[in-house]
């Protein structure tokens, strides 16, 4: 099943699944095909974040989310995104993805996504994202809080995630950025 297919069955899944709050935990249901290997036979590293677009996804249909912001006119990107990987997955293998919203900052949301694999984690990731307006510009955070329920005074971000992002973030176009090679 190639990405358009799995982007479909997820959207009609969840249209169809009960609703659940940002918060709550999203779980798809996925198996390792064999166009998801890489030459070693397990599924490529890419290939975790594009299935972790369709676990966000299924999250945000789910929670009444994605209604609202094709609406209003709003999409996400992703600003930086880290993942660990333990245990491969190979070909065939069901697996689980989880996706559930941590929290919010004064800039962005924050979303953590594990594979799991008969009740192991094969892999955690946790993705920040911005919101963005087709008219141009951000959509401010105390929006995105009221448009999620969420207030971030009630779920603020774990102090490692915090610094994660801190640390991630790239300087603005007009500073020179560090390189890790100097």
């Amino acid at each position: 099943m190639n990405k358009l297919l799995r982007l479909w069955r997820v959207m009609w899944q969840a249209r169809r699944g009960p609703r659940l709050s940002p918060t709550d935990v999203s779980r798809v249901p996925f198996r390792v095909l064999p166009n998801d290997l890489d030459v070693q036979k397990h599924m490529n590293n890419g290939v975790y974040l594009s299935l972790m677009d369709l676990g966000r996804v299924d999250l945000m249909v789910r929670s009444g989310i994605w209604r609202e912001l094709t609406k209003r006119g709003y999409y996400p990107v992703i600003v930086s995104s880290t993942i660990t990987y333990r245990r491969s997955l190979e070909l065939w293998e069901r697996y689980e993805l989880e996706s559930r919203m941590v929290g919010i900052d004064d800039v962005a949301s924050y979303v953590e996504q594990r594979f799991v694999r008969d009740g192991e984690i094969c892999a955690r990731a946790v993705i920040k994202a911005r919101f963005l307006k087709k008219t141009g510009g951000v959509v401010p955070i105390p929006e995105l809080a009221e448009l999620f329920s969420l207030d971030p005074d009630n779920h603020p971000l774990p102090a490692w995630l915090a610094e994660w992002s801190g640390q991630a973030a790239l300087p603005s176009r007009r500073e020179p950025a560090p390189s890790v090679w100097e």
